[in-house]
């Protein structure tokens, strides 16, 4: 089992930067793949970014390819999603989620909800133009 608890959200103005991170409970973080999703008002919760549970293998969404960066921290059990460029298209809330990797393989950056096992209880952002 494992907690995930999301931090960092807030209003920012179109163009600026927010980091998010994702504390993860339990001594195992390192066997899990990670990924941040995102569910604006009236859509589906879709992925963003994943990172694989072994030689950090990234995936972004094109949305956000070349302006977010996701990484992780093993020692402090965090995973951190860096948002530059930002627009007011981004605005939703962001959800932490974690897959246990020796489910699927060392480079796998799973992409969709069902995916994965656990989930935060997610923290807003919001961009204005």
């Amino acid at each position: 089992q494992v907690q995930l608890v999301e931090s960092g959200g807030g209003l920012v103005q179109a163009g600026g930067s927010l980091r998010l991170s994702c504390l993860a409970s339990g001594r195992t973080f390192s066997r899990y793949a990670m990924g941040w999703f995102r569910q604006a008002p009236g859509k589906e919760r879709a992925v963003v970014a994943a990172i694989s549970w072994i030689g950090e293998t990234t995936y972004y969404a094109d949305s956000v390819k070349g302006r977010f960066t996701i990484s992780r921290d093993s020692a402090k059990n965090t995973v951190y999603l860096q948002m530059n460029s930002l627009k007011p298209e981004d605005t939703a809330v962001y959800y932490c989620a974690a897959k246990l990797g020796e489910s699927v393989g060392y480079f796998t950056t799973p992409r969709t909800r069902a995916a994965y096992d656990y989930w935060g209880q997610g923290t807003q952002v919001t961009v204005s133009s």
